[in-house]
């Protein structure tokens, strides 16, 4: 069996996506109190700066530069996972393995994420659009404006996007993480 390797870069810059494990689910927007109450806390007890972040029906993309002593951007995700998964009641129809039971996980969400650490400018720029776009990609709308969970409308009071940007007729760089 192969081991994955992850990048350790302190005080690096990474692009996250994490996924529930039911990608079908619309639990992240359905609960999403209980997600931003979760990032909080998590904010609250790790130090990182975050630049961009979708959150999706299923899965969450995230761009966040880490302090310059810490290279533990899992920690952050696992704070995330876990803040959130205690506030959501189990329903009658979730099964958890026995594998899961055992690691006392609730089965919400993928075991694993995905991490890329950004190497330049452009990098960190297509991932910036990646995310903001997103919502358009999946057809959840037809502009990045309409989409109510992401980092899009803070980013368009900084000046760093218009607000037309990305809707219909507008080309965007698409990098296909999903």
């Amino acid at each position: 069996m192969r081991t994955y390797i992850r990048d350790k870069t302190k005080g690096g810059t990474y692009f996250l996506t994490v996924n529930l494990a039911n990608r079908k689910s619309k639990l992240l927007t359905k609960h999403i109190n209980e997600f931003r109450h979760a990032y909080q806390l998590t904010k609250q007890n790790h130090d990182f700066e975050l630049h961009a972040m979708i959150l999706l029906p299923d899965h969450i993309h995230m761009l966040i530069t880490l302090a310059e002593t810490s290279d533990n951007y899992a920690v952050i995700i696992a704070s995330i996972k876990t803040h959130f998964s205690r506030r959501i009641k189990k329903s009658a129809s979730e099964t958890i393995s026995q594998s899961r039971i055992r690691s006392r996980e609730r089965g919400i969400w993928q075991r694993r994420f995905w991490e890329h650490r950004i190497r330049d400018e452009l990098d960190y720029r297509r991932h910036m659009d990646y995310i903001h776009y997103n919502a358009v990609k999946h057809g959840y709308v037809n502009s990045p404006v309409d989409w109510p969970y992401s980092t899009f409308q803070s980013c368009v009071e900084k000046g760093l996007y218009s607000l037309d940007w990305g809707g219909v007729g507008v080309d965007v760089i698409e990098i296909d993480y999903d």
